[in-house]
């Protein structure tokens, strides 16, 4: 080919797969023997640019750094901070910006990891590639193949960029990464349809993939950003990350704080200023303490030790958290969308049927390893009969896998298919090593696409035989006889026809074993077309890659917790509703192939979302498609998988979830949790997590609110009506950043309540604060300002001084905290036995570091100077504690009317 020849215009969008080869030559310009030329290859390079992923502009880091503070929550505490500036509170306002600079910190290194999850797809391209130029085999850098490159290829190879095959000799791919295929895809170079998903184009060969077994020869129709993997890194950096529900909810809380603390400020300052019984600066400084008291400046700290210790009992589950809001959003979720390959199963194939002349068989036992057992009606098989010691010779012999334990994992190498093979023969008490000592192999025909079976031709002691395993419709072919216990009688093809079809309608994948002793064969080169057609057939086995039977619990617990499980998958329908059905998803007939999702528009298929929980063939656009349509319908979503194909959808997802064994780079870096040992039991475990959370922090901010209320009522009272302030700005902060955290800590800490997945989950809109939870705040805050001010006004009935009544206030508002802090522990449950307070030491704790707090507050002379306070009498605190248990019952009252109402506990726990 010359340069100048032809114009050449791209590749894009052309049917590729559709065509046949010589098509496929003649639209490239390409002689499948000469190659290209350095001339024309030249000219493609500049129009087509080099063979790698683009890279969009990237934010400059300290864009990236400010981006962090955008957040109405951020503001707030800046505003605290500076306030407190004003108030020269110095050291206060030092805990508020290094909280903010903190958040910002850990914002910032997150957004970088979700950088490097397009690196990562980048790092998959080949570095190589052979190619034939100007009728010359040579190796270039992959980055210089154009389309038309005629590339070779052969076992071993990253395959480097997509290509249309032209020759292909026993070649199959492992494509599970792009596809979710769990076996490798034979290749073969007859066109297919023009609709077939990405999993069914088997004349394709497709970038980043690899080359298990054969060669093959194929000419480049697609390079960087136009192959399937540049497509998918597209759609990668195209995917915006959704905001986790926390932090919606979190922002909708900051937006009403701001309101609320704007608008009593200007009410109150308006007020005190027409009342004029305050100089400007005296009013100004009441105002800006109810501002400081009404910030809940512990907040946010709160929030965040909350969700670490989430992060640390996860990762005990084995569930990675790598984004810490994360950890809320999986107590948040509504519906679960799981891959098949490896997370629902074990990614290791296995033969669970075997059918003869005379019985069908179950085989039980997990993936690889060799431990099960093979059984007849449910009870397992006695003495072995013929037919099966004959199915596990085949077994063993003809097979050209390896089967090793790495670790304690069992391993393949070669076709997983073959190698389940090995544990089958194993459970019928098979040896492999002394089988093929007794009977080694002197000849076969190797397996190949063309014909679809593999001999082996083996001499023992009893003489020679032939071995053979295939696709069930060749091996029926070559047969006129069965196999039975002890005779041989004429093929009943009818019978094994239909159960290979029962097997295939379960999603199994079926073989037929036949073997031949003596056959008038002779040893040396033998060839496909020598196969007799007089084998005795032995039977047929069925084989899956079986559902994890964790796996199954875990689904039937989401069930329960009303989670939704939707299984997408890149496998066969018929795989793929077998393999549901026994995993508790859908039932077993309805599935959607992603053809069907293509002809839907979107509002169709957010109303197929609805129905169906099983979609098979589901390319990388099909699954972020059916994410969207679940989120449009008002869900929230977690997505698994373990391929590249998974990482748009995972990324979209409010929370992905990648494999930590088995899947890719790329997966790991666009996901916000890593299963470390790749199992979905391990999602519904993290989901009990995560719910936790979410329920601690909700507690902890029914804890926390109701003393900012209190403080500010306090403050504002003493507006209204013209009276000294109970408390100052000061003694404001310490109460909030001090006593309220280290109780509100406490809460953090708190145990999985009983029913925690049996509920129900929480709706998209529910805020974090209810309507329940309003009147929670208020009443409890109400219960405080009277508490506080009756402690106020006594001590100053008593004739103390300002600093002593205040000294009173503060703590007679820390020791309501204390004694809330044990009704907090339960929304509506009484508090009222010794059994309640077990469970969480660090209440404890957190109770034992208050009161030494306090004391130094109350007695040690610093805190007097920093906080104008006095030491009190010991009698006041006999006084204190007795009001501390007054308020206790009261709250415990209120729990009980609430309870006791069907209406009022339906409101109170309303998700």
């Amino acid at each position: 080919m010359h340069s100048g020849d032809v114009t050449f215009l791209g590749t894009a969008s052309m049917p590729w797969h559709a065509m046949p080869a010589e098509e496929v030559e003649r639209q490239l310009h390409v002689d499948r023997a000469l190659g290209l030329d350095a001339a024309e290859t030249a000219v493609r390079l500049k129009s087509q640019g080099p063979n790698r992923l683009p890279q969009g502009k990237k934010q400059g880091p300290l864009m990236r750094l400010l981006a962090q503070f955008n957040n109405i929550l951020i503001y707030v505490l800046l505003a605290a901070g500076f306030v407190k500036l004003m108030l020269s509170l110095w050291l206060d306002a030092s805990i508020i910006f290094a909280v903010v600079i903190l958040n910002g910190l850990l914002g910032f290194l997150q957004e970088g990891r979700a950088e490097r999850a397009l690196d990562s797809i980048r790092n998959m391209l080949s570095a190589e590639a052979r190619v034939v130029r100007a009728g010359e085999t040579r190796v270039i850098p992959a980055e210089d193949l154009v389309p038309g490159d005629v590339v070779l290829l052969e076992s071993g190879d990253r395959i480097p960029a997509d290509m249309r095959l032209l020759d292909a000799k026993n070649l199959r791919t492992e494509e599970a990464a792009l596809t979710g295929e769990s076996v490798p895809a034979e290749k073969v170079t007859t066109p297919v349809a023009a609709k077939a998903t990405v999993g069914d184009r088997e004349n394709m060969a497709f970038s980043g993939t690899m080359v298990v077994s054969g060669r093959g020869t194929g000419i480049v129709v697609a390079t960087g950003g136009e192959t399937e993997l540049g497509r998918i890194n597209q759609m990668l950096a195209d995917v915006q990350v959704l905001e986790t529900p926390l932090l919606r909810q979190i922002k909708k809380f900051g937006y009403v704080i701001t309101a609320a603390i704007a608008v009593v400020g200007v009410l109150l300052f308006a007020w005190g200023h027409w009342l004029g019984h305050k100089t400007f600066v005296e009013l100004f400084q009441a105002v800006v303490g109810i501002a400081v008291s009404m910030i809940p400046e512990g907040l946010p700290a709160l929030i965040t030790i909350t969700l670490a210790i989430g992060v640390q009992r996860m990762a005990e589950r084995n569930a990675i958290i790598r984004r810490l809001p994360a950890v809320e959003t999986l107590g948040s979720v509504s519906r679960i969308c799981s891959d098949k390959t490896g997370t629902l199963t074990l990614m290791e194939m296995m033969v669970t049927s075997v059918i003869t002349a005379g019985e069908a068989y179950e085989v039980t036992g997990d993936g690889y390893a060799p431990e099960g057992e093979v059984k007849a009606n449910g009870q397992p098989v006695g003495d072995t009969p013929e037919t099966l010691v004959l199915m596990g010779r085949v077994s063993l012999l003809c097979n050209d896998a390896e089967i090793f334990q790495d670790d304690g994992k069992w391993k393949v190498e070669g076709d997983p298919t073959e190698g389940a093979l090995y544990p089958f023969a194993a459970k019928l008490g098979m040896d492999r090593a002394a089988e093929t000592a007794a009977a080694p192999r002197i000849d076969g025909i190797p397996f190949e696409s063309e014909h679809k079976f593999m001999a082996t031709f083996n001499r023992g002691a009893g003489g020679e035989m032939l071995l053979v395993k295939g696709a069930p419709e060749v091996i029926l072919d070559h047969c006129d006889r069965q196999q039975t216990a002890d005779a041989l009688e004429p093929l009943d093809r009818g019978r094994f026809m239909r159960e290979g079809d029962r097997l295939a309608a379960q999603g199994e994948r079926v073989l037929g074993l036949a073997w031949l002793p003596a056959p008038a064969l002779a040893a040396g080169n033998l060839k496909a077309e020598d196969l007799p057609r007089n084998l005795i057939l032995l039977g047929l086995v069925g084989l899956m890659d079986p559902p994890r039977k964790e796996a199954i619990d875990a689904v039937r617990e989401c069930h329960g917790g009303g989670i939704r499980v939707t299984m997408i998958t890149g496998d066969h329908k018929i795989t793929a509703a077998a393999i549901a059905k026994m995993l508790g998803i859908g039932d077993g007939t309805t599935a959607v192939a992603g053809t069907e999702i293509e002809a839907m528009n979107d509002a169709a298929l957010q109303e197929c979302v609805r129905d169906v929980d099983v979609f098979a063939r589901a390319s990388p656009e099909h699954k972020l498609r059916l994410v969207k349509a679940i989120q449009a319908n008002r869900q929230i979503v977690a997505m698994t998988g373990d391929g590249v194909n998974d990482a748009p959808a995972l990324k979209k997802a409010d929370i992905g979830v990648a494999m930590g064994i088995k899947g890719t780079e790329v997966t790991k870096e666009a996901a916000g949790m890593i299963l470390a040992d790749d199992n979905f039991a391990s999602i519904s475990a993290a989901v009990k997590e995560g719910r936790t959370v979410y329920n601690n922090i909700e507690k902890a901010m029914l804890f926390l609110l109701p003393t900012n209320v209190a403080q500010g009522a306090v403050i504002a009272v003493a507006i209204l009506f013209a009276f000294t302030l109970p408390i100052t700005a000061p003694q404001v902060l310490w109460v909030n950043m001090v006593t309220s955290v280290a109780l509100g800590l406490a809460i953090s800490f708190e145990p999985h309540e009983a029913d925690v997945m049996l509920r129900t989950p929480r709706t998209m809109d529910r805020p974090i604060v209810t309507g329940f939870g309003i009147w929670r705040i208020l009443f409890v805050g109400a219960a405080l300002v009277l508490y506080t001010l009756a402690a106020f006004f006594w001590m100053k009935a008593q004739g103390a001084s300002d600093p002593l009544a205040r000294t009173v206030a503060v703590n007679a508002i820390t020791m309501g905290q204390i004694f809330y802090l044990l009704n907090s522990r339960y929304l509506l449950d009484s508090s009222l036995s010794v059994r309640a307070h077990m469970g969480n030491p660090y209440l404890w704790y957190g109770i034992g570091v208050v009161v030494v707090l306090q004391l130094l507050f109350t007695y040690a002379p610093p805190f007097h100077a920093i906080f104008d306070t006095e030491a009190l009498p010991q009698s006041a605190w006999l006084w204190l504690l007795a009001g501390g248990i007054v308020f206790f019952l009261v709250v415990e009252i209120e729990k009980f009317i609430v309870r006791s109402s069907p209406a009022l506990r339906k409101a109170a726990t309303s998700r």
